[in-house]
């Protein structure tokens, strides 16, 4: 009986903040509810973060200091608990928190609001909240905001490692920022993921060594996936990232072995990409040295005659850069034919396509 008339106080409140004790409720239907059901997920490098929560309307009524007082305990939404999940370890206003599900509740101020993670999770708003489960609070200050009249959380300023949560209602913004270290949690991951099936291929490795390479991390546990990626499979992939690493690690001649390896086994289309990155990084003699190369292993390739025709372009001989263009268009794909024979056209004009 104790229980049944629990759940009939917190059911009252909930219709109270809601604004209509006419609103349809039920305990065993699923019927609409005045303050509507939301989740919000972003992603931060590899780490999801997840707001669950029920959606209040201002409803013509005084919020703050009002519907909800300031200086107590606030569900920070509706009905149920407001739950905030991390799938790794983060920092909120720099102070660390661990992974898992808390409930999210808050104490408003005028010039001063606590955010607060509390352990339990599955409660009913904020009536049972205990301070002595609390995971962390953070002091944040509130902000003047464009009107909301449902209360609604947004990530803004989403970076490579950060995010600010912000909850807006009637006319306030309340932010706090999330920080993630993610280099850490990717580079963990990787070692998780690569004892599963992606250990088995090429291209796990392959990936692997190339986040570490482009986010200038530990580049000789790269070189490390480098060499299992080729002992997989020894490709024109993997030999290039291996020599971009021994770059890296300013060992020149490792480098330019492995990479002259790889120019043997590269396609044209491979060629072509390597002489464009050339061409695109001001090494225009090398770039020509590969187009050239790439003519002669693979002559009846509509793509080769496109790198010749840069060539030609960048050295100011149109004529037979337009020619090179015209035997490209003849011979590529429908999908490739209509950028081609603008590159032509500009070509007829004097126009170097390379610019």
């Amino acid at each position: 009986m104790f229980k049944l008339l629990t759940r009939l106080v917190l059911a009252i409140e909930g219709l109270l903040l809601c604004g209509s004790m006419a609103t349809a409720q039920s305990f065993v239907l699923d019927l609409p509810r005045g303050s509507q059901h939301a989740v919000l997920t972003q992603r931060i490098g590899i780490t999801d973060i997840t707001i669950n929560y029920h959606r209040p309307l201002v409803n013509k009524r005084k919020v703050w200091g009002g519907l909800v007082p300031y200086g107590q305990v606030w569900r920070a939404g509706a009905n149920e608990n407001t739950t905030i999940t991390f799938s790794d370890p983060v920092a909120i206003e720099g102070k660390p928190l661990p992974k898992g599900a808390y409930g999210l509740h808050m104490i408003p101020g005028e010039n001063e609001w606590t955010v607060i993670f509390s352990k339990s999770s599955t409660s009913w708003g904020s009536f049972t909240y205990d301070q002595a489960e609390d995971a962390l609070r953070v002091a944040v200050k509130p902000q003047p905001a464009e009107f909301h009249e449902a209360l609604t959380y947004d990530f803004d300023d989403v970076g490579p490692d950060s995010s600010v949560i912000t909850l807006h209602w009637e006319k306030v913004a309340v932010p706090f920022k999330v920080g993630v270290n993610t280099h850490e949690i990717v580079t963990a991951n990787l070692h998780s993921q690569l004892r599963g099936l992606a250990q088995y291929s090429w291209d796990g490795w392959d990936d692997a060594a190339n986040y570490l390479l482009q986010e200038k991390l530990d580049l000789n546990e790269a070189l490390k996936y480098c060499d299992r990626s080729i002992k997989n499979e020894e490709r024109y992939d993997n030999l290039m990232t291996k020599s971009r690493v021994l770059d890296a690690l300013n060992r020149k001649d490792e480098g330019t072995t492995a990479r002259n390896k790889a120019l043997t086994m590269a396609n044209a289309v491979q060629l072509h990409s390597y002489a464009r990155q050339l061409q695109i990084g001001g090494k225009q003699d090398e770039a020509f040295a590969i187009f050239k190369e790439n003519a002669k292993k693979n002559p009846d390739q509509w793509v080769v005659h496109v790198g010749m025709s840069r060539m030609y372009s960048a050295q100011g001989d149109f004529p037979n850069a337009v020619k090179e263009m015209n035997v490209a268009v003849a011979g590529a794909p429908e999908g490739q034919k209509q950028p081609l024979q603008a590159f032509s056209k500009r070509l007829e004009a004097k126009e170097d396509i390379n610019k």
